[in-house]
């Protein structure tokens, strides 16, 4: 599964974001997610994929996630 599709099953899941309404230029602001939501996101994709997300800054899409999940899990 591409990384975005997961960030958009893990929204829906977790966020009840429509997977519709997410692509690599959808801001997490735009999505109304919060630093708590942030969080949980990313507990969320540490599990799912194994990874140990470390404290990344400046995220501001999802297309950033998902370039900086993708580094992370060709580093593993």
């Amino acid at each position: 599964m591409a990384t975005i599709d997961t960030v958009r099953t893990i929204l829906h899941d977790n966020l009840d974001v429509d997977p519709e309404t997410v692509t690599e230029e959808t801001t997490f602001e735009s999505l109304s997610i919060d630093s708590l939501d942030m969080v949980e996101l990313i507990c969320a994709l540490e599990d799912e994929l194994g990874i140990d997300f470390g404290e990344p800054e400046g995220l501001t899409n999802v297309g950033e996630l998902v370039v900086y999940v993708d580094d992370l899990v060709a580093k593993k």
